[in-house]
C-alpha cells in the first residue's frame, strides 16, 4: 500500500490516500500506521489539516508549518474548498440531481455512527448528480457543502442507497472488497501564491 504525491510546493503537500489506511493513528499499535505518519518520514514539518475516513480513498491535502497548517485550516473551517467525491450505489432516486439536507449528530450509544436527527443535529448539505446508470449500479457524483463526520455515508444511506462496501452504514455482511468512495477533486485558492488550485484524483472504481 503505498501512498502516491499528487502536488507538493514549499507550503503543501496532496496525496492520493489508500483505501484502508487511516489518516491519523488510531488507538493501540496496530493503529500507527497512517497517512501523516508516512509523510513524516518525508518531512517532519508536515502537519494535518483534515482528514478522510479509513476505508474512503483519495484526495488529502496536508500543511508544511504551523503556519500553513492555519491557513488552510481556515479554508475548510470558511467552505471556501470545493470537494467533489464519487461513490457507487446500488440503486438511486430516477432525478439526475438533487440536493440533500439531513441534520446530523454522533449517535454517543454506539460511536463512530452518525445518526439523522432533525432535533439535535447539525446541518448537513450534500449536493448529488448521477454520472452514470447500469444493470449493477449508479455512479453519483457527491459535493459536501459542509463537513460532517461521515456525512456522505450517512446521507445515502438516509436516502435508502448506502454506498457499496459500506460496512457501518450498508446492508452487512458485504462481499465488496472495499467502500466505493473515492475524494476525487478539490478545488481552492492557494494560501500563499493565491493562484486557483484544481488538484484531481480519479477513482481507482
Amino acid at each position: 500500500m503505498t501512498i502516491k504525491i499528487i502536488y507538493q510546493d514549499e507550503a503543501i503537500i496532496a496525496i492520493n490516500k489508500p483505501q484502508a489506511l487511516l489518516s491519523v493513528p488510531g488507538l493501540g499499535p496496530e493503529k500507527q500506521d497512517c497517512a501523516i505518519a508516512r509523510l513524516l518520514k518525508i518531512n517532519p514539518e508536515i502537519k494535518v489539516v483534515h482528514r478522510l475516513d479509513c476505508y474512503t480513498s483519495g484526495l488529502m491535502i496536508f500543511a508544511i508549518g504551523i503556519e500553513m497548517q492555519r491557513a488552510l485550516s481556515k479554508i475548510f473551517h470558511d467552505r471556501k474548498i470545493e470537494k467533489a467525491y464519487i461513490a457507487l450505489v446500488d440503486d438511486w432516486l430516477p432525478e439526475d440531481e438533487g440536493i440533500i439536507k439531513f441534520p446530523m449528530r454522533c449517535d454517543i450509544n454506539n460511536r463512530p455512527r452518525q445518526i439523522v436527527d432533525y432535533e439535535h443535529g447539525k446541518s448537513a448539505i450534500t449536493r448529488w448528480q448521477v454520472i452514470q446508470r447500469n444493470e449493477t449500479h449508479t455512479r453519483l457524483l457527491l459535493k459536501p457543502q459542509t463537513g460532517r463526520t461521515h456525512q456522505l455515508r450517512v446521507h445515502c444511506a438516509a436516502m435508502q442507497y448506502p454506498i457499496i462496501g459500506d460496512q457501518l452504514y450498508g446492508p452487512t455482511p458485504s462481499n465488496q472488497p472495499r467502500m466505493m468512495l473515492h475524494a476525487q477533486s478539490l478545488n481552492f485558492e492557494h494560501p500563499v501564491s493565491g493562484k486557483r488550485m484544481a488538484l484531481l484524483s480519479p477513482a481507482e472504481f
